[in-house]
């Protein structure tokens, strides 16, 4: 499946990912409808990360032009003390917004957004928190489709419906399980093995490297951090964003060239610079 991704993601004011095909938002910073305007009519499942400001500011005018009875459904960390405020004032200052879902959810959620798609909820450590308290997550888009078992695919049509009919399709059958995408959302460098045989992983690079300040005490990645890791698993696309301001854009992409060759990378990288909002990530010049 070909996607069209489109976002914005710069570190302290606004990160968002808009996937079209899927109906399907990743955060919900500043400015998203500004520029998604009809499109974000589109979106029938929203996935917010964590509750920091830049990645939820955008709910409220969101909400206001597009809910419905029962959309959007807006998937929110069980233990974020933002979300119920945050809801009920929406509630309250736009009462027709009342068909809007607001669904709490926890590390390793499934949640069906298409009969044949889920997405994962993955918990990261970005927002410090014990063991059972879930504030902060990243995310997996999984497509799930039945096939028939190896062994039965060479028998004759007549055949193989005569076995299906004889053993039934959970004894003939097998999912297969394709990540269509993965979205670290803010997070420090970890966990790389849950985004192994993506198709396309979206990874935060707030800092270039060197030395760096954690806003807020929580933990984001570097771009070394993140080009040394891809270079240890398998995916075929890789679009990096949440670049800090501080950067300028030569910086950051002369740097990604380097990083790439140093780490012999070999798939398309994309870069969502500070300050811009491009659509359809996928359509444009790889930086390598």
């Amino acid at each position: 499946m070909d996607l069209t991704i489109s976002g914005y993601s710069t570190a302290l004011f606004s990160t968002w990912y808009f996937i079209e095909e899927l109906g399907l938002l990743f955060d919900c910073g500043d400015g998203v409808v500004s520029s998604l305007l009809q499109k974000s009519r589109k979106v029938d499942n929203i996935f917010i990360s964590h509750a920091d400001r830049d990645h939820i500011t955008g709910l409220l005018q969101f909400n206001q032009l597009n809910a419905r009875q029962g959309f959007p459904v807006i998937h929110h960390p069980r233990d974020s003390g933002s979300f119920p405020p945050l809801r009920d004032f929406s509630v309250k200052f736009d009462p027709h917004v009342q068909g809007a879902v607001w669904k709490p959810i926890i590390d390793r959620d499934k949640i069906w957004i298409k009969k044949d798609i889920y997405v994962e909820a993955l918990r990261n450590n970005h927002v410090a928190a014990s063991e059972n308290i879930y504030k902060s997550f990243g995310f997996k888009v999984v497509n799930v489709k039945t096939k028939l078992r190896p062994e039965y695919v060479t028998l004759p049509p007549v055949e193989i419906k005569k076995t299906i009919e004889t053993l039934g399709k959970e004894a003939t059958h097998t999912n297969v399980e394709t990540i269509l995408l993965s979205y670290s959302g803010d997070t420090p460098p970890e966990n790389f093995a849950y985004w192994n045989n993506s198709k396309v992983l979206i990874h935060e690079a707030t800092f270039l490297g060197g030395d760096h300040i954690q806003p807020h005490g929580n933990k984001h990645s570097t771009l070394e951090e993140v080009i040394r890791s891809v270079a240890a698993i398998n995916i075929e696309c890789l679009i990096l964003g949440h670049f800090s301001s501080r950067y300028s854009d030569e910086q950051i992409n002369s740097r990604i060239k380097e990083l790439c060759k140093q780490y012999a990378i070999q798939i398309p990288v994309y870069s969502v610079l500070p300050g811009k909002t491009v659509i359809d990530i996928l359509s444009g010049a790889p930086v390598c």
